[in-house]
């Protein structure tokens, strides 16, 4: 192959309800290594492209949260599998977009592998440690039930591009919410690449909708939008996070905020994420004779 082949610079797109939109408003902004070189264009995601995701996610919430909890594990089963085939990859824009070496890049896209595979044995346990049998006074059976909240808002974390992404992701979906996702503005490219595997696995389009831009801009749309039923805040900086939390009160959201001290995504995950974002539903039954 000719050295002074011309390179071809790619314009990323938003990924909403399962396809490659440009941004409504056309606009685009640079995405540079962590040396300063340039490594492709984004979409900057306006406030119309957070609508147009939270339509899809919504859309899609209704089917995804009926399939059977053996099901969702499955899919998530899959997504893993589809990460590792493109390992190659995700090592090559983790390591320019984090500025770390092969090595530590590899690692990251590993245990990104590895949190999916975790999450996806949790799909089907998470009714058992979550929900109950509860002893009432008469001949009724009363179960205790987590159902998903709905439509969930997540600002992915600024720093982990692909790691930190992941494990805000996946403990929502596989616990049958559907989400609206914020990417690393700095870093989206890991993101952008994750939204093309998932849009050719198993899981159902609109399920993950991922935007790029800044989230100063998109943030307090998403805080606001009565259709949306929670947010996790995580990737939220300090100066943000108040008027988010304002807004999201408007419709009295779930909001899980950002820790007190920046995490460490190579840590073994807890249920936690998971349980922040389901509902207790009670039911009574009459015993059968």
């Amino acid at each position: 192959m000719s050295d002074d082949r011309i390179g071809v610079r790619k314009t990323y797109k938003l990924a909403i309800g399962g396809a490659f939109p440009r941004s409504e408003s056309g606009r685009t902004y640079v995405v540079r290594a962590a040396d300063g070189g340039f490594l492709a264009n984004a979409a900057r995601a306006s406030r119309k492209d957070v609508r147009d995701a939270v339509v899809a996610a919504r859309k899609a919430q209704v089917g995804w949260a009926a399939a059977t909890a053996y099901n969702r594990g499955q899919v998530v089963y899959r997504i893993a599998e589809m990460l590792e085939d493109r390992r190659a990859q995700f090592v090559e824009a983790v390591e320019a977009g984090e500025g770390v070496d092969a090595r530590a890049a590899g690692a990251l896209v590993d245990a990104a592998v590895d949190r999916l595979v975790w999450y996806a044995g949790w799909a089907d346990k998470v009714a058992q440690v979550a929900g109950s049998s509860n002893p009432v006074a008469g001949p009724y059976f009363n179960f205790s039930l987590p159902e998903p909240t709905g439509v969930v808002g997540i600002a992915a974390p600024q720093e982990s591009s692909l790691l930190g992404l992941v494990s805000v992701v996946a403990p929502a979906i596989v616990t049958g919410n559907a989400t609206v996702v914020v990417a690393s503005e700095l870093r989206p490219l890991p993101g952008v690449t994750l939204a093309e595997v998932l849009a050719t696995s198993d899981l159902p389009g609109g399920v993950v909708n991922l935007l790029t831009g800044s989230l100063v801009e998109v943030g307090p749309v998403l805080a606001a939008h009565r259709d949306v039923d929670a947010l996790d805040l995580c990737g939220v900086p300090a100066e943000l996070v108040t008027e988010l939390e304002q807004l999201a009160a408007g419709s009295v959201k779930r909001v899980l905020r950002p820790p007190a001290a920046a995490l460490d995504w190579r840590e073994r995950p807890t249920p936690h994420r998971m349980l922040a974002f389901v509902e207790t539903k009670t039911v009574w039954h009459p015993v059968g004779v």
